[in-house]
């Protein structure tokens, strides 16, 4: 058995959906794929929509101004989602741990995943290594899993912009 902390990858899924939402709820589905969930969700009307919810609440959680308010908003939506742990052994993974039922709705189980991951990714790397890109006008998710914790930029595209700025801003010899 091996444990599933819902760490790094949750918050990265959370980011992607965050800086570019999809289209449609197939668009969701296909991005927690791209980040390794292999499970399939029941189908519900409103799962496009209330997904979006989630990713809203989250960029709260992204917005905050201090740490203290940070946490304040990850225990509420920890608190929203919270469900009992339950050992699976779906799609051939082995057995491994994931908290929440089977039967529950994308929204519910991203809600759970991305606050639980975010909550492990800040606690164990630092409170500091979720923002926005600081390469204006960019607003993209920043998720610092660096060595250094100095992750300022979304892409090499917006940190090389940043630094062209700040050489034409010189004042010139």
């Amino acid at each position: 058995m091996h444990l599933n902390p819902y760490g790094e990858y949750a918050v990265l899924l959370a980011a992607s959906l965050a800086n570019e939402w999809p289209d449609d709820r197939q668009g969701i589905e296909d991005r927690t794929r791209d980040f390794g969930m292999t499970m399939i969700f029941p189908a519900g009307a409103d799962d496009h929509a209330a997904t979006g919810v989630v990713v809203e609440d989250w960029l709260r959680v992204v917005d905050a101004p201090e740490d203290g308010e940070r946490a304040r908003l990850l225990n509420e939506q920890m608190a929203a989602a919270a469900a009992y742990p339950r050992l699976t052994d779906h799609d051939g993974e082995g057995w491994h741990l994931h908290y929440r039922d089977e039967n529950d709705s994308m929204p519910f189980v991203l809600r759970a995943v991305i606050s639980v991951g975010t909550s492990l990714h800040l606690a164990t790397r630092g409170m500091h290594r979720l923002s926005r890109c600081a390469g204006e006008p960019c607003r993209n998710v920043v998720v610092d899993i660096t060595r250094n914790g100095r992750q300022r930029y979304c892409s090499v595209r917006c940190a090389n912009r940043a630094a062209v700025r700040r050489h034409r801003a010189r004042p010139s010899r």
